[in-house]
């Protein structure tokens, strides 16, 4: 061999060396992931959680992988899917407000450059990164870290404009968006079938407008006429049976409505309407029928979600991915108090869950779906914050159909992910994250996540530490929130504090906060010293991206 073939057949050498250091694992080597997030799903929604909506394939999933029961979202939407991306509280990242923020804080707010969303930390890894749906954090997707990206959006509502000349009459935006997860899990399959995906699913259902399909409204037409507080005596007996052990059921808060009053949009929609989750036997036969409709199109919305997860799922199998693709879902937030006409619009005459009206649930059916907690979407109590949690793992979670009481949250989804995927992150670079890796959790109910965890939103405070809950909260609040003056006058002085122990009272009926004050007070400094730390975080811009290594 002359001296040209030998140097060549080094250097050929050489570079299937460089090769093997620095190309990622192979897609077999690593599981594929899947997030699924609902929007405004209650947390006894899904059958598996005690809802008698036809949930079949989330069912399913829960009964071949782990439910938790105590596992929590920001009480709102986009703070959640900040902290579903990026493993930070949306505070430190600019993504919700707090006392002491600016008004760059919150629904748009800018994250720091060292928040990263996982897709930024996935794809150097190998992963090919998808998002379909609802995405609702600053930036477009495919400017952080997504090839692939549709919201799947054609109007305010689900179904195309009204205001179209040429709208499609059957266009329906869950379709739609299950139909992109789709579309780019073939597309993968057919050109990338050798590396490992990550897709993030974020469904816009049950989310008001309340728009449904009418065959799917149609199965639930007559399901709910019995009322708001049958529902919820049905669903938490349905809990018993499940050996879902959260608790005992709350009473209703007759006084609690809407957390912002629009009583002018509230007008257009009529008699039927109600603000106040009322005694169902006080309503009258026009307001209990409208009602009952609602929630009957919050059902059917959420009967097409679970339909549309399932062909989804239909693909994995299809692609011999299902058993190596790490699967959750979860909900943003509670299921929603609000009541408000926007969009394009609501007409009376036309039938309830079509193009042209707009509905919302309310605080009646949002005490049903929220089933056995208290409150609803925006405020910080077990209601407002609760999520069903499912995780689905064949090949690296032996356990089926096991309940998980590990404390968990939204921000340990990021951790989780990176963790599986064997992503380790620059040490040196940004803050590190609040979440939490839940793989032990999978094995073991005893895990520990988490110690503590800090909830704020909208002038609604909380702090977890073990079984112990304090909330300061307010029934109501002005809208738009972060320009208001009580916002801008938050501080230590305002707290009104109650404290419950959730391990007998997640219901939190019984404050035990005049039994203890002591701790009281030290859970009140420490919720105000994380405060003062996420504050510092998201002021930081000296932090690099901590890129995977």
């Amino acid at each position: 061999m002359n001296f040209r073939n030998v140097r060549r057949l080094v250097c050929l050498m050489a570079v299937a060396c460089l090769g093997v250091a620095c190309n990622p694992l192979q897609a077999s080597e690593r599981p594929n992931f899947l997030v699924i997030l609902a929007d405004d799903l209650g947390f006894s929604d899904p059958g598996c959680y005690g809802g008698e909506i036809e949930t079949p394939n989330l069912d399913a999933l829960a009964a071949g992988g782990l439910r938790y029961t105590q596992f929590y979202n920001t009480a709102r939407c986009w703070p959640t899917r900040a902290a579903v991306m990026t493993g930070y509280y949306p505070q430190q990242v600019r993504r919700d407000s707090m006392p002491g923020a600016t008004r760059q804080y919150g629904g748009g707010g800018k994250r720091p450059e060292w928040a990263q969303t996982l897709a930024e930390y996935l794809r150097p890894a190998g992963y090919r990164t998808y998002h379909s749906g609802k995405w609702h954090i600053d930036g477009k997707p495919t400017d952080n870290g997504f090839d692939l990206s549709d919201e799947a959006t054609r109007s305010p509502g689900f179904f195309d404009s009204i205001r179209k000349k040429n709208r499609d009459p059957q266009f329906y935006r869950t379709t739609a968006t299950a139909q992109h997860a789709i579309d780019c899990l073939q597309e993968h399959a057919e050109e990338h079938s050798d590396q490992p995906f990550f897709h993030f699913l974020a469904f816009h259902a049950p989310h008001f407008p309340l728009h449904a399909l009418p065959e799917d409204i149609e199965r639930y037409r007559d399901r709910y006429i019995a009322g708001w507080e049958a529902l919820r005596k049905e669903r938490k007996q349905r809990q018993r049976e499940l050996g879902l052990n959260v608790g005992s059921l709350s009473p209703i808060e007759q006084e609690v409505g809407p957390p912002y009053a629009f009583p002018d949009q509230i007008e257009v929609l009529g008699e039927g309407e109600v603000t106040r989750p009322l005694p169902w036997e006080e309503l009258t036969e026009e307001q209990q029928q409208f009602q009952a409709t609602k929630m009957a199109i919050h059902a059917a919305m959420v009967d097409r979600m679970d339909q549309e997860i399932g062909r989804v799922l239909a693909e994995l199998k299809e692609m011999d991915q299902f058993e190596n693709t790490w699967i959750c879902f979860l909900s943003d937030n509670g299921a929603s108090a609000e009541i408000m006409v926007r969009g394009e619009g609501h007409d009376p005459s036309a039938s309830p869950g079509s193009a042209a009206t707009y509905l919302c649930l309310g605080p009646g059916f949002s005490s049903a779906a929220n089933t056995p907690f208290r409150r609803h979407k925006t405020w910080v109590h077990e209601g407002g914050t609760s999520t069903p949690f499912i995780v689905h793992w064949p090949e690296g979670i032996r356990a089926e159909n096991e309940l998980r009481t590990n404390l968990g949250h939204a921000i340990d989804i990021a951790p989780t992910v990176l963790d599986l995927a064997r992503v380790e992150l620059d040490e040196t670079g940004g803050l590190p994250m609040s979440g939490r890796s839940l793989k032990p959790s999978f094995d073991d109910s005893d895990a520990s996540i988490h110690d503590e965890l800090w909830f704020y939103h909208e002038g609604n405070w909380a702090l977890r530490q073990g079984d112990w809950k304090i909330i300061h909260s307010n029934i109501s609040r002005p809208f738009p929130w972060l320009r208001s003056a009580t916002a801008a006058n938050e501080s230590k002085e305002n707290g009104d504090w109650q404290l419950y122990d959730l391990a007998s009272d997640r219901a939190e009926q019984n404050d035990l906060a005049d039994k203890h004050p002591e701790r009281v007070q030290q859970m009140a400094d420490r919720w105000w010293e994380l405060r003062d730390q996420f504050l510092r975080d998201s002021m930081d811009d000296s932090h690099r991206s901590r890129r995977a290594n």
